[in-house]
């Protein structure tokens, strides 16, 4: 039976939110967290994208190290030639090539620059420069599919699967659809093309998490593979998009969805160290009621639930708080306490991290990760966290390459 699988974009619908934004070390962060986590794919990013282009590079070096695990690091590009011959010389093998799908944009976005016809053959023309650059997979992606045509959609995925992609990013790209529409929908391009499809939903109508699980609960139901595109904490444009946890959780929790399966390793006891990272390096609290990570998710006030919950938590818990890493007392100094960053010196560094449990073999070696972990801050103007501060320490030379932009 086909499976469920989870692609990450964070690093990338997430990252172009307006008003956020993540360092480049931040970036990597999550990846290496993502692949904790056991998700299929990271969409790191824009692979055509000058600034981008070291941290694609060493985070690809890093995946060869096996710092993220078997996370597969795909790049987002429009679905245009010269995007992707820009994107090609970074290294990257993994690709998603977006264009617009329906009448809505294609007359008012492109503005008679591309008809139909002509933005089948754009993608098209993409696909083909990608192979030919030694593309290992390629996904199109249909922007605003749920507003286009299901017959002219069933046509744009067949021209797809022909060329060699392997499968369609089915955009809700403003939250548009309702549970039953994205099924049917999704379900009639399943069973016609018989190609994997991404459900990518954003939450405009508040209903990305079940359009995702409809989605895929459709592909599945339509005799292919899903592979739902969400984001740490939901975090993307406008609403926000499908919360990652929130999709993995209904489906290993929901009801009438324990015969779909997940077939990514997920080890859910990164979940909490995730969603908590990605609020500080973001800069957003995690709201009270999410999923899970809320500070709310297993509270409770009211004399019946209280009741309830220590009587049995099974009572008013639908899962352990345990599975998702959470459980463990915080504590936070309040006397001395000693840092690094953009100004300090090298007995700071010492102190911080041998507190860590990490020594230095000389002060060569302490001399260089204290420019980079200078340098990391003067990126991310926050603090470093442990594991960031391990992560320098481990892999210098390509967090180097991750920290040098060049305009």
């Amino acid at each position: 039976m086909p499976k469920i699988h989870f692609i990450d974009v964070t690093n990338r619908d997430g990252v172009q939110t307006s008003r956020i934004s993540l360092a480049k070390l931040q970036k990597t962060m999550l990846n290496v967290y993502l692949g904790q986590l056991g998700i299929y794919q990271s969409e790191f990013g824009f692979p055509f994208t000058r600034h981008e282009q070291n941290y694609m590079k060493a985070n690809l070096e890093l995946k060869k190290l096996w710092a993220m695990g078997s996370l597969v690091l795909e790049g987002w590009c429009r679905a245009i030639v010269a995007d992707v011959e820009a994107a090609l010389p970074t290294g990257v093998k993994d690709f998603n090539l977006s264009i617009s799908t329906s009448d809505q944009m294609i007359t008012h976005k492109f503005q008679g620059r591309l008809d139909r016809n002509r933005v089948i053959q754009e993608m098209l023309d993409a696909v083909a420069c990608a192979k030919a650059g030694g593309a290992r997979t390629i996904g199109v992606n249909a922007e605003d599919a749920s507003r286009t045509d299901i017959t002219y959609l069933v046509e744009f995925a067949q021209a797809a699967k022909e060329a060699g992609a392997v499968r369609l990013r089915y955009c809700d790209t403003l939250g548009y659809d309702t549970p039953l529409t994205i099924y049917e929908r999704i379900k009639t391009l399943a069973e016609t093309v018989g190609i994997d499809i991404e459900p990518h939903c954003h939450n405009d109508l508040g209903m990305g998490v079940a359009n995702s699980v409809m989605g895929a609960k459709a592909a599945i139901d339509g005799g292919v593979d899903a592979y739902i595109n969400a984001s740490v904490n939901g975090f993307g444009e406008r609403a926000g998009q499908a919360d990652l946890l929130a999709c993995i959780l209904a489906i290993k929790f929901g009801h009438g969805m324990d015969c779909y399966e997940i077939g990514d390793p997920i080890n859910l006891q990164v979940a909490w160290k995730l969603a908590r990272y990605a609020s500080y390096a973001f800069g957003l609290p995690i709201p009270i009621n999410q999923p899970g990570v809320g500070a709310n998710a297993f509270a409770h006030e009211a004399g019946i639930h209280a009741d309830g919950a220590l009587k049995d938590r099974k009572n008013y818990e639908l899962y352990d708080y345990e599975i998702i890493g959470r459980g463990e007392e915080e504590n936070t100094r309040t006397g001395r306490v000693i840092t690094t960053g953009e100004y300090g010196g090298l007995a700071g560094l010492k102190h911080v991290y041998e507190e860590i449990g990490i020594s230095f073999s000389d002060e060569e070696e302490a001399q260089r990760i204290l420019e980079l972990v200078q340098y990391a801050h003067v990126h991310s103007q926050l603090p470093l966290t442990d594991d960031e501060l391990r992560f320098v320490a481990r892999y210098p030379d390509q967090v180097r390459k991750i920290l040098t932009v060049a305009p």
